[in-house]
């Protein structure tokens, strides 16, 4: 599923953000930028130990933050790590938190010139955000960020599962209709 903002393309995929061919992708990492488990895992399994020895300059990165590092071994060329919040009850600043993680990986794109970017669906695992609400969250502020800054060129969900890609789905076309924007199929 795609829709147009502007000059920019937001699509919905499922699959496998390793495999990505976008110029950065986004790693839902943790704020000692530690190697972890889920989507940091797979990361860092696939585009190898230069990520890690890289995001080791920075001494942590505050949960709404986000840094950036070279990709390794992936097709990208960069690898955006951005710290999602840890969900208690949704009445601890999570959806500012989460929000705010989204806008600190899209406002790197534009620090840095990258015009394509991949995206997992941030603190959904292992951090527990209800997939539902962080879908709404996600494709708020990153519709918001390309109507406000028309960068980058092409911003791509990519959903781990059936379950995370029909959320996202969902919380797409609600948020088209409400902004009058087409969608593609």
């Amino acid at each position: 599923m795609k829709v147009r903002i502007n000059n920019c393309l937001l699509e919905l995929v499922e699959g496998d953000i390793t495999k990505q061919d976008t110029e950065a992708i986004v790693n839902a990492a943790n704020e000692q930028l530690i190697p972890g488990g889920g989507v940091d895992g797979a990361i860092h399994r696939a585009g190898g130990p230069s990520i890690a020895e890289e995001a080791r300059k920075y001494e942590r990165c505050p949960t709404g933050s986000a840094v950036i590092t070279g990709a390794g071994n992936l097709k990208a060329k960069y690898v955006i790590h951005a710290v999602g919040p840890r969900y208690k009850d949704g009445k601890h600043g999570e959806a500012d938190l989460l929000a705010s993680a989204y806008r600190s990986a899209l406002n790197l794109c534009l620090e840095k010139k990258i015009d394509s970017v991949a995206f997992p669906s941030l603190s959904t695992g292992a951090y527990g955000y209800p997939l539902e609400e962080a879908s709404r969250i996600a494709l708020r502020t990153i519709i918001d960020f390309l109507e406000e800054h028309h960068f980058p060129k092409l911003v791509r969900m990519v959903l781990f599962g059936k379950e995370a890609y029909k959320a996202y789905e969902k919380a797409l076309k609600e948020l088209a209709g409400e902004k009058n924007l087409k969608i593609d199929a």
